[in-house]
């Protein structure tokens, strides 16, 4: 799934190119890919509107505002994918599920393999959080973190912290990527009680934290399958994994073997000699 730094990639390749373009026409090849509203409003409303410079990011959601007031409001979930791009679209087009026609040739295309992803039309006026009732539920974004949030949050948790690290409503944006990363750097155990952790140690992992998604950002973020951005550019970030998807080779700074365990139904990696399990 798409993590915080690739929606932030996708958003700031959109912004430049999206700015003052009039959407023409909508065409939905898969109904279910509009959470809201229904499809014929969706298709009824938007064409004639123009996108704004405006743009921003609520943990893993894409917000694309509009000229109106109102916005277009994007999650890619497991697999989806925004591309801009002038006609022919250079994947799949079975995988095609919304398609914006812009008046300047251009289209804008939602490709989603496992159709998961989800769009909504905000109208001028209501509110984003009224729309997308999960937005309500999100915990602060990782810049915005500080140690007395986490420490509070996570005083009556005994789940493992990589479980709590990927609660939305702890902490968004964050997902299990950056979770391995973050702990593998902080020289946190992925099975340590949250609420174990001292203050030192929830320092070091804030601050890693930050570092990592900063990076990962920069590098335009992690393609292991699906992710591209607008532009169908990978992202780099992958080159800079340390633990995530590199069970049974060799950690960079001790030469112990990556170890994987299952938690909440996903992996995770880490180094058993950096990342020490913390013993009564």
């Amino acid at each position: 799934m798409p993590e915080l730094p690739e929606v932030e990639t996708v958003r700031r390749s959109l912004a430049p190119r999206l700015a003052g373009q009039e959407i023409q026409k909508v065409q939905v090849l898969r109904a279910s890919a509009i959470a809201a509203p229904d499809v014929d409003v969706f298709t009824r409303l938007l064409p004639g509107q123009h996108f704004s410079a405006t743009t921003a990011r609520r943990g893993k959601y894409l917000l694309l505002g509009l000229e109106s007031g109102g916005w277009l409001a994007v999650h890619l979930r497991m697999s989806g994918r925004l591309l801009l791009f002038e006609p022919p679209l250079p994947l799949d087009p079975s995988h095609l599920r919304v398609c914006f026609y812009l008046k300047e040739g251009s289209r804008l295309y939602f490709h989603d393999p496992r159709a998961f992803g989800r769009l909504w039309y905000i109208r001028p006026g209501t509110s984003l959080e009224e729309q997308i009732p999960a937005l309500q539920r999100l915990g602060p974004e990782p810049e915005d973190l500080e140690v007395l949030h986490l420490e509070g949050a996570l005083a009556r948790r005994t789940i493992p912290i990589k479980v709590a690290l990927l609660d939305q409503t702890l902490l968004a944006g964050l997902g299990n990527i950056y979770a391995d990363e973050a702990l593998f750097q902080a020289g946190i155990h992925p099975l340590t009680p949250a609420n174990q952790l001292k203050r030192p140690n929830l320092e070091r992992l804030i601050e890693r934290i930050k570092w990592v998604l900063t990076s990962a950002v920069t590098a335009g973020g992690t393609t292991l399958r699906d992710y591209v951005d607008s532009q169908g550019s990978k992202g780099r970030y992958q080159e800079q994994l340390q633990v995530y998807g590199r069970f049974g080779q060799t950690c960079a700074t001790c030469g112990t073997s990556i170890a994987r365990l299952r938690l909440g139904g996903r992996s995770s990696h880490f180094c058993p000699s950096c990342q020490v399990f913390p013993r009564a």
